[in-house]
């Protein structure tokens, strides 16, 4: 049983815990503080964003601009990974208030969940649907607003390889999950595609899906990329009888229009939308 001469001196300024403690309230009052001048701020934008029309609350690239900047300012021991986790909520909690949102998952894998939940936030609704067509069908719908998708894969069965029908620019890649991997047991990733357009985050990757009849070997068709100034860091190929379709994974921001898609000698090249290229390997 605690003496009340302990109690005494557990109360006294002098006590280093006690001391410890009144700092750390000192800090989460303010840091409350902040938090809630921040959500009145956002307020202000949502309000704004109404009165013109804007359709998503979701900024891809803005949040990626955010979470660079705090990573390359971070110092201290508390690990990149909470600081991003902490910001990932806070970004989610502001879509919300500008909105709200709901998720389409597909469902192949619990750690696609658990990656949606880690990048959307805590609160965001998900929706688990068993087949990546029926999570991008419930985008279409308005049914949710948001599809979280496997990466492609070369050789994949036919009904994962979701990239072939992608209703673009309908829909589109607007981003890459999750957005800070560290270490070897860091989730599998994914992409994220949503109606409409990104926003640039000013280091940018995109997809290209390209059709093209005939016989195209990888080499060759890696070639007429970079002629034309589109040199893939990633080429996947898929032939069906005479019709080959690869997706192209190039820097930067390419959209429809381009001149450099022009160049290309297939018969069809359409943007799939581009991601904020996520940050890779020990940070800080």
């Amino acid at each position: 049983m605690t003496s009340e001469t302990d109690l005494a001196t557990s109360l006294e300024p002098s006590n280093p815990l006690a001391a410890a403690r009144a700092e750390i309230d000192a800090l989460d009052d303010a840091l409350h503080d902040l938090v809630m001048q921040r959500a009145e701020v956002v307020a202000r934008l949502a309000a704004s964003r109404a009165k013109a029309g804007s359709p998503s609350p979701l900024r891809p690239g803005r949040e990626a601009m955010i979470l660079r900047r705090l990573l390359a300012r971070h110092q201290g021991p508390l690990p990149p990974t909470a600081l991003v986790r902490l910001w990932r909520e806070i970004l989610a909690s502001s879509s919300a208030q500008q909105g709200g949102f709901t998720v389409a998952v597909y469902a192949r894998s619990p750690d696609l969940d658990r990656l949606a939940r880690e990048h959307f936030g805590s609160l965001t609704p998900l929706r688990s649907l068993p087949t990546a067509s029926r999570a991008l069908s419930a985008v279409a719908a308005g049914e949710a607003q948001v599809a979280v998708l496997p990466l492609p894969e070369e050789g994949e069965a036919p009904e994962d390889a979701w990239w072939m029908s992608l209703d673009s620019p309908r829909l589109q890649v607007i981003a890459r999950l999750p957005f800070l991997a560290t270490g070897p047991d860091s989730l599998p990733e994914a992409l994220a595609i949503a109606p409409g357009a990104p926003d640039p985050s000013g280091a940018d990757r995109s997809l290209l899906r390209i059709e093209a009849m005939g016989e195209r070997s990888r080499a060759q068709l890696t070639g007429a990329l970079t002629a034309a100034g589109l040199a893939p860091r990633l080429l996947q190929l898929r032939r069906d009888g005479g019709l080959l379709r690869a997706l192209a994974e190039v820097d930067g921001v390419l959209e429809a229009g381009d001149p450099r898609l022009a160049a290309l000698p297939v018969d069809r090249a359409l943007p799939l939308g581009f991601y904020a290229v996520p940050e890779r390997g020990v940070i800080g």
